[in-house]
């Protein structure tokens, strides 16, 4: 049994928490994810425009990835009880490491239960003592927990300073790192920003590091084919390991991946702690996921219609007033800056009918909280035009404009 001083501790912390507007609450999706979604709420069952999905191209309920899915349980089973070098790898699971690699241009992938146990797993194998990470300061908590265990010398740039990434990859020179790597998100999830990734190869090359980039928010929607953030800027191969998700736009299920050169994979398969001592996949989320990237690759009509709609919502927003984070990608921040005001904001969006959820600290620095928006190819114009019509009735209710 806990004992008492430890529950108090632990609720003094909760209180903590919902007196400074900080506590997060969980609300009931009674149905697939999708445009709209309906929510279980006090009074009942209620239909939402839904804009906070990672659900890019609005494949989470797609008919043919519930189907190839469905079928793979009929043939393969549930879930494989095992580790993949037990008895846990299927050729569901090579075909999948195979097609993700094809997609995104690398010699193989390999895959984890989640990007971030991706993450968690990418740095120990190939790093050590001797060795220097420079890592972007908004990196992505998995980023920054994969760096933590790993006993790599850390450098730290401030976010997108390429200056200060000269300087730091200098710095680790002088220090003697016989490796080092860069390590940075292609798109910072809750700023929408897409990583100067041709500034940051360039100085790689310059100073002979290698580059690794966490591509989860834009695999499947941004670049030729959906081909990630390399692609969108035009670096390509330049850039050597890529890790992703299958989690948001492919799909929307569960998984990740690293992709990168053979020898690199291969000391992953021998290596990764993540990888070594997790289940496999289960073989419905395997066949969705392949599934979802063959539409992914074909899916201009999607992409053309996500970067519509958030080209019309951006601006939109702006022109009311909003104060709005600058991008180029699905992910449209609407800044409140305190965590009781983003709440503020949430509560009367859900009294009009939106689905959002706000953001604030220790998800986004303090002062810093905001509603974050993702646009989806799931939703249609009139959504589009209804959310506009909701944000600006909302923001006037509590004087945001």
């Amino acid at each position: 049994m806990i004992e008492d001083a430890l529950v108090e501790r632990i609720e003094t912390v909760l209180d903590d928490l919902k007196g400074s507007g900080l506590y997060k609450t969980e609300r009931l999706i009674t149905g697939p994810q999708g445009g709209h979604v309906s929510v279980e709420t006090k009074s009942g069952r209620r239909d939402f425009v839904n804009l906070c999905a990672n659900n890019y191209l609005g494949l989470a309920e797609h008919p043919e990835i519930v189907a190839a899915a469905r079928a793979a349980m009929d043939e393969f089973g549930f879930g494989m009880a095992s580790v993949r070098f037990i008895c846990g790898t299927q050729t569901l699971h090579r075909r999948l490491e195979r097609a993700i690699a094809d997609y995104l241009k690398k010699d193989d992938a390999i895959l984890f239960a989640a990007c971030f146990d991706a993450n968690g797993g990418l740095f120990e194998p190939l790093l050590g003592e001797d060795d220097a990470i420079i890592s972007d300061a908004l990196n992505h908590a998995s980023i920054i927990d994969g760096i933590r265990l790993c006993k790599a010398r850390r450098y730290r740039f401030a976010n997108g300073d390429m200056n200060e990434l000269e300087d730091r990859l200098r710095q680790a020179d002088n220090d003697g790192a016989r490796t080092k790597l860069i390590a940075t998100d292609g798109v910072f999830s809750m700023d929408g920003y897409v990583a100067n990734l041709p500034a940051i190869c360039d100085l790689a090359e310059r100073f002979g590091a290698t580059v690794m980039i966490d591509d989860c928010h834009a695999t499947g929607h941004l670049g030729e084919a959906g081909r990630g953030t390399p692609a969108l800027t035009g670096v390509g191969n330049r850039v050597d390991i890529i890790s992703g998700t299958f989690g948001k736009t492919l799909g929307g299920g569960i998984g990740g991946f690293i992709a990168a050169g053979q020898p690199v994979i291969d000391l992953y398969r021998q290596r990764a702690r993540p990888y070594l001592f997790s289940n496999s996949l289960p073989p419905p989320i395997v066949a969705g996921s392949l599934k979802a990237i063959e539409i992914a690759e074909a899916g201009e009509e999607r992409r053309a219609m996500l970067a519509a709609h958030a080209g019309r919502f951006r601006t939109a927003l702006a022109e009311a007033g909003f104060d709005l984070l600058a991008g180029e990608t699905p992910i449209i921040p609407v800044m409140l800056h305190e965590a009781e005001r983003a709440q503020q904001m949430a509560a009367a969006l859900d009294e009009r009918g939106v689905y959002v959820a706000g953001f604030f600290y220790p998800v986004v620095p303090m002062g810093k909280a905001r509603i974050r928006t993702q646009m989806s190819a799931a939703l249609t114009d009139d959504d589009i035009s209804f959310a506009i019509d909701a944000f600006i009735d909302a923001g006037k209710s509590i004087g945001v404009i």
